[in-house]
């Protein structure tokens, strides 16, 4: 084993930051016990505020029309060729009855940035959703809206909001979506957020067009000062149908290393094993909860719609009924020695 590697891990873990060195010590070449070693240190760190638990997400993938324009994205405005759905307020509670049934305490509504669902019908949906399921967490993925949007879907009874910043670096931004569309603002989006009280996660596509390791390195200081509850990365997978056809896909070991690096800087936060890692390696998901992730997303989204949802090229489980999906997900955590955790999965901050 490295002993710079070893110092390197040590250090991150311990400071709890990083310095653009540190970074590309660890994101660098490396032999396969230098990479256990990263991956045993965000196991332990996982474990001692988490124990051995995995948190489930149902999610439920509600619209595939998009206002935007973002040139790595399936579902983008342009995109012709998109078969585009949106399913009702009753299709939507009924996804999360069956999640429900099936253990789930959290639902993720998640869609493009559609202007048909209103803030009068987003509202009216969380509410719906809180009252059938007290219990549970409502998470929204909706893009970019007004502060005062943001505080009346959380006035609505919505609990977390994810929203990936994608790149923190602003030329980057650029390069990644049309003229219209502002990094700046996406980033004011999650301090927002954040000050109304929710629940707040970003994230980065690993590998996505121009990345550096500097605008890494500038990512994680943004989360640095964000101080996020949730981050989610995954590698960037094209689609066939966007600018970024033809750009080679995102590193699976890049994506393992940049969690654990991430769970060593962030102990507390939820760290997903993304459908984007699974169906980029068939073990992607259990190799993610090895390397510090501890949330799942399976998808309780209408199989009829699902293929439909499409991101990128190839995303597993679009063809599963939300209850195979769920034990075979059960079972594939438990071989691994983990075990699925029965509540909401807040937030240390939140519990």
């Amino acid at each position: 084993m490295s002993d710079e590697y070893k110092k390197t891990a040590d250090a991150v873990r311990r400071e709890r930051s990083i310095t653009r060195e540190q970074l590309a010590c660890l994101l660098g070449q490396a032999s396969s016990r230098d990479e256990e070693y990263l991956f045993a240190a965000a196991r332990e760190t996982a474990e001692t505020v988490f124990h051995k638990q995995v948190y489930l997400r149902g999610l439920v993938e509600f619209t595939n029309y998009c206002k935007n324009d973002c040139y790595y994205c399936g579902i983008r405005c342009g995109n012709r060729a998109a078969e585009r759905y949106r399913l009702t307020e009753e299709e939507i509670l009924s996804c999360c009855d069956s999640g429900a049934e099936l253990g789930f305490r959290t639902f993720v509504l998640q869609g493009g940035e559609d202007p048909y669902y209103t803030d009068e019908r987003v509202c009216s949906i969380v509410r719906a959703i809180k009252e059938r399921h007290p219990d549970c967490a409502v998470t929204l993925s909706i893009g970019e809206k007004s502060y005062e949007s943001y505080k009346k879907y959380y006035d609505a009874g919505a609990d977390r909001y994810l929203l990936r910043h994608e790149t923190a670096d602003e030329e980057h931004y650029a390069k990644l979506h049309p003229a219209v569309m502002s990094g700046a603002y996406r980033k004011q989006c999650l301090r927002d957020l954040k000050a109304i009280g929710y629940q707040v996660g970003c994230g980065i596509m690993v590998g996505s067009p121009f990345q550096t390791i500097d605008t890494i390195c500038e990512d994680l200081v943004f989360m640095q000062e964000l101080q996020p509850h949730m981050i989610g990365i995954g590698p960037f997978l094209a689609h066939k149908d966007t600018p970024f056809r033809d750009e080679p896909n995102g590193s699976v070991e890049t994506t393992l290393r940049l969690l654990a690096i991430l769970r060593l800087m962030f102990p507390k936060v939820l760290l997903p094993a993304t459908t984007a890692l699974g169906t980029a390696d068939a073990l992607g998901r259990e190799k993610g909860i090895l390397a510090g992730a501890n949330v799942l997303m399976p998808n309780l989204s209408p199989v009829s719609v699902r293929g439909k949802y499409l991101l990128y090229d190839g995303k597993i489980c679009t063809g599963e009924e939300a209850a195979e999906c769920n034990v075979c997900l059960r079972n594939r955590i438990e071989r691994i020695g983990y075990r699925v955790a029965d509540s909401r999965g807040d937030h240390p901050d939140f519990a």
